[in-house]
């Protein structure tokens, strides 16, 4: 070996990692590469000397094959235009769900938006189609919807006449990158409406029960639940619900639901989202503390973006993050107001456990989509995978204020 490459190669054996900056390479280092063969080097200068200049008087010497900076790469992140999605930190920020990363990853596994799955809203209708006095969100694409049915009417027109599905909705599969109003999870995703609750947000448990099993009979994916019973009801007051989710789960379809909002009325998570074949989903704020309202306790499974005020911190690790007296910030889907269901705007005011689980449905649907466990991952499958890579808050591992962590788009889809 010539006494020059003897003494780069001396030189990069004695490399101390520098930390990646904001620069387009690594500061203070080269990768060099030598014709007499051998593999590429990374030399680190001495002070004082530039990358840019030692790499161009490396390249200079006939014995060097090539010398360059050491570049820095970053995650492949899709940023929609969305005029309005600045407003979604639960998308995008530090306490969010990852979706940037999430979305490429999964156009990379051949599913963008998540396209190929379908996601049942159980729910209180979705403004999806122009029908009678009803009219479709112009931010839900009329694309994006399979056939559904209204089981409070009996008609196959489940249109929205509360809002509280048309949000949920939104969150799972609002139309992204159009250039108008907020982003989506599953934004190729298919939404199968199904209308459970009234105008007024109350639905009865036989309504729910059918439509659970109208759902997977026509083999959805995914079936979300933002719906809640009282949480003194239990699994014996509802047999027809329960019949129904187990026979949803051995048909294969993921459920989600809503841990309930009564943490000062007692707290414990709530059915339907307490089934055990039920994924339930408590609610963390903008600040990664759990929400004050969420219910809790041994049954919760995981945490997602709901939003409104902290809870008082319940751990040390949380100490740092809860900040009950300062004011939360909301969830920011396209819907209307109850009085008004034919103008659409960004509803403010829409926090509750009922905006998280979409959160997690829209991500199963994402990852189903995506192939990540096969092509055919079962319900439980598709739980523990949401569960081990969920960020851990709180105290360490499984705890009753954020089950197995708060879940993360961009860690499951990696």
């Amino acid at each position: 070996m010539r006494p020059l490459s003897l003494l780069l190669a001396l030189l990069a054996l004695l490399i101390i990692a520098a930390p990646a900056a904001a620069a387009d390479y690594v500061p203070g280092e080269v990768i060099v590469k030598y014709r007499e063969g051998g593999s590429a080097e990374q030399l680190q200068l001495e002070d004082g000397e530039t990358v840019t200049q030692t790499a161009e008087e490396l390249s200079d010497d006939p014995d060097v094959a090539y010398a360059v900076p050491n570049f820095i790469a970053h995650a492949a992140s899709f940023i929609p235009n969305d005029p309005e999605v600045g407003l979604q930190w639960n998308l995008f920020e530090q306490f969010g769900v990852g979706m940037p990363e999430a979305w490429s990853l999964a156009e990379t596994r051949g599913a963008p938006g998540g396209r190929g799955a379908v996601v049942a809203v159980l729910d209180s209708g979705v403004a999806y189609e122009n029908y009678g006095r009803h009219r479709r969100a112009p931010d839900l694409r009329r694309s994006s919807f399979v056939k559904g049915y209204d089981f409070i009417d009996g008609d196959s027109h489940p249109n929205d006449a509360f809002g509280h599905g048309t949000h949920v909705a939104g969150t799972i599969a609002q139309a992204t990158n159009n250039g108008q109003g907020v982003a989506g999870i599953a934004y190729n995703a298919k939404i199968m409406p199904l209308r459970v609750l009234d105008s007024y947000g109350y639905g009865d448990s036989v309504a729910i029960a059918r439509a659970i099993r109208y759902a997977a009979r026509r083999q959805v994916d995914v079936i979300n639940l933002s719906v809640e019973f009282d949480d003194y009801v239990v699994a014996s007051q509802i047999p027809g619900i329960i019949d129904a989710i187990r026979f949803a789960h051995r048909r294969g379809v993921v459920m989600v639901g809503a841990a309930g909002n009564d943490a000062l009325g007692g707290g414990r998570v709530a059915y339907p989202a307490r089934a055990d074949e039920v994924i339930s989903v408590g609610a963390t704020t903008a600040h990664g503390c759990l929400a004050w309202y969420s219910n809790r306790g041994r049954d919760l499974d995981l945490a997602a973006p709901g939003g409104g005020n902290d809870d008082d911190p319940g751990s040390e690790a949380e100490v740092p993050l809860c900040r009950p007296e300062e004011g939360g910030q909301s969830i920011f889907q396209q819907t209307f107001t109850r009085r008004r269901p034919t103008r659409f705007r960004l509803v403010r005011r829409y926090d509750g456990t009922s905006m998280a689980s979409p959160h997690v449905a829209g991500i199963a649907a994402l990852l189903i989509a995506s192939g990540k466990l096969g092509p055919d991952p079962t319900p439980t499958a598709v739980q523990e995978h949401l569960q081990a890579t969920a960020r851990d808050l709180g105290a360490p591992g499984f705890d009753s204020r954020y089950g197995w962590g708060l879940v993360d788009a961009a860690g499951a889809l990696r």
